[in-house]
């Protein structure tokens, strides 16, 4: 089965437009991110991820989004020297977009249509994250009260594959 991740492009927090298919071959974690929100110490636990598993194939994609209580109201500049400062985030980030409505980014409208969450295709709140194989076939949607270290298992085993 042919997957239409590949097919998509996002704006780096820097601008540039870069396609999904620059990932062909990895694991991909896509998260929805906010720095003012509780779950925003889930940063960290990404980053961790993201060191120990890179080498071994492991990308992390980090998506800012401002629809659950506001708790996304910077600019891309703030957004990216919160998430240098606070957290030491070296994965990709992107440029702010909507995850849910009319105007949600194609890569969530893809995910949604395939990993139903509780509330059925809407993202619940900020760090929903979407396990992505290495064939882009999305393979599995946790909450974002699933702390980043309780995917490692998941990981390993896409890792592997």
């Amino acid at each position: 089965m042919e997957t239409k991740f590949y097919q998509f492009t996002a704006r780096s927090l820097q601008g540039k437009e870069i396609s999904m298919d620059t990932f062909k071959g990895k694991v991909v974690l896509v998260v929805n991110t906010a720095s003012k929100c509780g779950f925003t110490p889930q940063y960290e636990g990404l980053e961790t991820l993201y060191k120990k598993y890179k080498d071994q194939g492991l990308v992390i994609l980090g998506f800012p989004c401002n629809q659950f209580g506001n708790q996304e109201p910077g600019t891309e500049k703030e957004i990216a020297e919160g998430c240098l400062l606070n957290y030491g985030v070296s994965f990709q980030m992107f440029s702010k977009i909507e995850v849910n409505g009319s105007n949600a980014d194609p890569i969530y409208k893809f995910l949604k249509d395939n990993l139903f969450g509780f509330l059925g295709k809407r993202i619940k709140w900020n760090f929903t994250k979407f396990l992505i194989d290495r064939n882009g076939l999305p393979v599995k949607r946790f909450s974002p009260s699933t702390e980043p270290e309780k995917l490692v298992g998941d990981i390993e085993k896409l890792l592997k594959s």
